[in-house]
């Protein structure tokens, strides 16, 4: 993201880890409301408000509905699971990012090629997916379960992965793996166009991506974010709809391609859909917040700590 240097360096992987996870728990904490209504569409289709009909907005209504149900501990619901897995999901993930690029650069070469960089975004996500996949179950059970009657509640993180395994074994912490990883599209759509928005309005401004304004760094994460959301989003739905079953006695998808027909049948693509309008309210504010945040705090870190200087190589 940031860092003229090619070359990995301890202090640089440890500003980037700081950064990345410091970035996720704020941009968690924001829009954590919206991340459960957008997980509530995608597992049970949009709501019907009070009286049957929508009273302003769906998503205010929804907000609406939530606190009078279940107060504001209904709004923050999975956050805790959201926030353990972000912790090292960006903090994995934006040092992986910077450590596979530094890797993938060519002598004499100033900026990754597009394929280059999709590589880098994409190994990245791989790793940080299979790592956390287990929190993220812990979090979509967490924001469904006040919408189902009769079942036993989860009561924290810690007991919730201890029930998961214990109930569903290993096969039930990796729910939604398969579509998630698929998700690494997501990254490699986002990365690069990130990096390419940024280049072309360092050069707009005869300056450096590392000096990049606030603003500049939120309209590229905003755009970036906006274009691979909307290009990705059916791996989510379907991700969402196979971590949340173990609520079930009887599961309704047998597995990733059973649970895309189903849905295609029964809803159509506007199914695949769901949530998408919600998701692009609360991913657009959280990339802006996560990337800017990111920049400003790595930045920060870097005059404080400055990395190790290179040895030369004739």
């Amino acid at each position: 993201m940031t860092g003229d240097s090619h070359v990995p360096n301890t202090k640089g992987v440890l500003c980037n880890a700081g950064a990345g996870a410091a970035a996720g728990v704020i941009a968690a904490t924001f829009v954590c409301p919206l991340d459960v209504i957008k997980t509530r569409f995608q597992v049970h289709g949009l709501p019907k408000l009070a009286n049957g009909h929508m009273k302003g907005s769906l998503i205010v209504g929804s907000l609406e509905q939530i606190f009078r149900k279940e107060g504001l501990r209904g709004m923050y619901r999975g956050l805790s699971p959201s926030v353990l897995a972000l912790l090292p999901n960006w903090a994995v993930y934006f040092t992986m990012y910077e450590q596979l690029k530094s890797l993938l650069y060519t002598d004499g070469c100033h900026q990754l090629s597009i394929g280059a960089n999709m590589v880098a975004a994409a190994g990245a996500g791989a790793a940080t997916t299979i790592a956390t996949n287990p929190l993220w179950v812990v979090k979509t059970r967490f924001q469904t379960q006040g919408m189902r009657a009769g079942v036993l509640p989860y009561r924290s993180t810690l007991s919730a992965l201890r029930r998961i395994a214990h109930e569903e074994g290993i096969r039930g912490l990796y729910s939604g793996l398969v579509p998630a990883l698929a998700g690494v599209s997501h990254v490699a759509i986002q990365f690069p166009t990130y990096e390419k928005i940024k280049f072309y309005l360092a050069k707009r401004d005869n300056t450096t991506t590392d000096t990049l304004s606030a603003r500049d760094v939120a309209v590229a994460s905003s755009v970036s974010k906006i274009i691979a959301s909307t290009l990705t989003y059916p791996h989510e739905v379907v991700r969402s709809r196979l971590q949340e079953q173990g609520h079930h006695s009887e599961k309704r998808y047998s597995g990733v391609i059973d649970c895309i027909k189903k849905v295609f049948e029964k809803e159509g693509i506007p199914g695949f859909y769901r949530g998408c309008a919600t998701n692009l309210l609360r991913t657009t504010p959280a990339a802006v917040i996560t990337f800017t945040s990111f920049e400003m705090i790595h930045r920060f870190l870097v005059n404080l700590y400055p990395p190790e200087p290179q040895p030369q190589t004739l």
